[in-house]
């Protein structure tokens, strides 16, 4: 059962909890009228009436809630169902209820265990010099981070879902791992590979029955090569989004999305220096790491790290702590539920923008902040965090502006989004129209660049101050 129903014509809103009690609220409002209703009406709707905020006044807990959103269920394939009940033995609970809930479930799981490979490199990175990181074409960097997780989430799929059965769009390839001069790199994407399948049984999924080989690690990064497409079910893998970040001690995230016919169902953010307290957003990770070792958080505290997910259609985003050394992986017990922010007013509104000026015009959005009355200083934030930041309400706009010639890609942007929508906000391209993930790859007729709000108020100044100030702009 959905928990909700929007009846446009009466503009109603149900509320249906899973629980057995009656509780029913019907909410009216007057026709919210703007320039894209057709877009925005939902969320228009939900950031005036904010309803995913009280949930202990209906009668249910926030575990209870995450379970019935995003509880794993059985299912009917052999691989999939000794996972199912290995989690079963480990207390997660399972649910029934809705699509995708059994995607999600694993979804989650594989994220938070390849936030534990990540955790580990970045420390060692970031603590010698080392031969572990590369350059792209583009000159981007690639750690061995990136395809260690690309490896063990196609590992984890194959193994949950069928090797046969799933498709998969991730970002890196193993061209250069590859080659000859690369073995030493090779062997290192291996261990790292074997130590983290190794702990599977922690976040209530299978580990292989042995250590994989070489050849094994290379074709699970290899058979990432999908290309997506409008029919059909992809999922889309970033492994490491963010790479300068993460090799800098910084900001990154492991996205992980799955797109069906087109449209995006499900989201996973892995955000593992995500500060819980949003003012460290605006400090270098390395000065929010030595401020924590003057001031050791308790072994209860939860102060940086996250896991954020949603899925289509359930109005309802959720947080939950990555899973600590030593610490068994019980879903969905920890989740709490998130929503975008009530700010509306410009001056008091927090907007976030890349912090690298290569593919992102940063005097644009300098000039819209202007003439919008945004006041605050931008917050630049590496990777989809930017998008972690308004589903928390951390932050109340993202834009982006590429220079021409720059094409975005899905995975840098699929898990993002439906965090955000779910959440209650609005994410569309500079008209206002919806991205567009199912031409491949790359998100194909981009109107300019991509705007997400917390709300509809704020994102029809955007695009306003945008269709204002385009034609004067050198983009």
């Amino acid at each position: 059962m959905p928990l909700f129903c929007l009846n446009k014509a009466k503009y109603q809103l149900l509320l249906l909890p899973h629980t057995n009690n009656n509780f029913v609220t019907t909410l009216k409002t007057k026709n919210p009228t703007f320039k894209h209703a057709e877009n925005l009406f939902f969320s228009s709707f939900f950031n005036k009436w904010r309803l995913v905020s009280s949930y202990r006044k209906v009668g249910f807990s926030f575990s209870t809630k995450a379970a019935a959103v995003a509880g794993v269920s059985s299912s009917s394939s052999s691989s999939s169902s000794s996972v199912i009940m290995e989690s079963e033995k480990k207390g997660i609970k399972i649910s029934e209820s809705g699509d995708y809930s059994k995607e999600l479930g694993i979804a989650v799981s594989v994220v938070q265990m390849a936030c534990s490979l990540c955790q580990r490199v970045q420390e060692s990175l970031v603590s010698k010099t080392n031969d572990q990181v590369q350059s792209k074409d583009d000159n981007s960097p690639v750690t061995v981070a990136d395809w260690s997780v690309q490896a063990t989430v196609s590992w984890m799929l194959s193994e949950c879902f069928g090797s046969r059965n799933i498709s998969i769009v991730a970002e890196e390839d193993v061209q250069s791992l590859s080659q000859f001069d690369s073995i030493g790199l090779l062997e290192a994407v291996v261990k790292t590979v074997n130590e983290c399948l190794a702990e599977a049984p922690k976040f209530g999924l299978n580990c292989p029955v042995r250590a994989l080989g070489a050849t094994e690690v290379l074709e699970a990064i290899s058979r990432c090569n999908s290309t997506g497409g409008p029919k059909g079910r992809h999922w889309v893998l970033d492994p490491v989004d963010g790479t300068l970040g993460f090799v800098r001690g910084d900001q990154y995230a492991v996205a992980l999305a799955m797109i069906e016919d087109g449209e995006v169902v499900l989201g996973v953010l892995g955000c593992p220096n995500y500060p819980m307290n949003k003012e460290w957003l605006n400090y270098h990770h390395r000065y929010y790491w030595m401020m924590s070792k003057l001031s050791p958080p308790t072994s209860e505290s939860w102060e940086k790290g996250c896991v954020m997910y949603a899925k289509r259609g359930s109005g309802e985003a959720w947080m939950q702590p990555l899973v600590q050394t030593n610490t068994k992986y019980v879903w969905p017990n920890s989740a709490r539920a998130i929503q975008v922010s009530l700010i509306d007013d410009p001056a008091l509104a927090t907007f976030c923008e890349p912090v690298e000026k290569a593919n992102s015009s940063h005097s644009f959005t300098a000039g819209l902040a202007h003439s919008v009355g945004l006041r605050k200083q931008p917050l630049r934030v590496y990777s989809m965090v930017k998008y972690a930041a308004i589903a928390r309400g951390d932050a109340e706009i993202f834009m982006k502006f590429a220079r021409a010639g720059y094409k975005e890609k899905i995975w840098d942007h699929a898990a993002g989004v439906i965090i955000i929508q779910e959440a209650g906000g609005v994410v569309t391209d500079a008209g206002g129209r919806p991205l567009d993930f199912s031409k491949g790859i790359f998100l194909e007729g981009l109107d300019r660049g991509i705007i997400a709000c917390s709300g509809a108020i704020l994102h029809e100044k955007i695009i306003g101050a945008v269709y204002a100030s385009w034609d004067s702009s050198n983009l």
